[in-house]
């Protein structure tokens, strides 16, 4: 029986998904015009996210999922904050077939990070001086999607 700490469930057949840790393997986040950007703006600023998954199995079933976050905030030339984030987990797979393995590690284990690597930044930007910034929620399945439809094209083009 899982008490929640990571530790290895009862085997019943059931799919499941252990969060067995999980971590910040990388940070950064920069206020490089400080203090002149800390005053009023008279226009909002350019919020750029980039965000990636990446996956490596570790074990038989377990896997090491990151979260790469990467961002910044521009009034024209002039840049507010940047940030980058590499947030990881640890997940064990119980009972999900090899089949259905690569969608669940890069849709569903991304989705179980994905609010604490949101905090993380959002402290992280109220701490350097500006008013939180909550990321919104990320369509990790459109994500994985679009990153199929990708991979399977370059496959078409270096292979016709």
């Amino acid at each position: 029986m899982a008490n929640g700490n990571g530790s290895e469930p009862a085997n019943d057949g059931a799919p499941a998904i252990n969060a067995m840790v999980q971590y910040t393997k990388d940070f950064s986040f920069e206020n490089p015009n400080a203090p002149r950007s800390l005053g009023p703006q008279e226009k909002a600023p350019n919020i750029q996210i980039q965000v990636n998954v990446n996956a490596k199995q570790v074990g038989e079933s377990d896997f090491e999922v990151n979260i790469l976050l990467e961002g910044s905030a521009k009034i024209e030339a002039d840049t507010l904050f940047t940030f980058e984030l590499d947030y990881a987990g640890l997940f064990r797979l119980v009972n999900i077939p090899q089949t259905d393995q690569h969608p669940v590690v890069m849709i569903e284990c991304p989705r179980l990070l994905f609010p604490f690597a949101r905090q993380i930044i959002a402290e992280a930007v109220r701490g350097g001086g500006f008013p939180p910034l909550y990321i919104d929620p990320i369509d990790f399945a459109a994500l994985y999607r679009q990153r199929m439809t990708e991979m399977a094209a370059q496959q078409q083009t270096t292979t016709a």
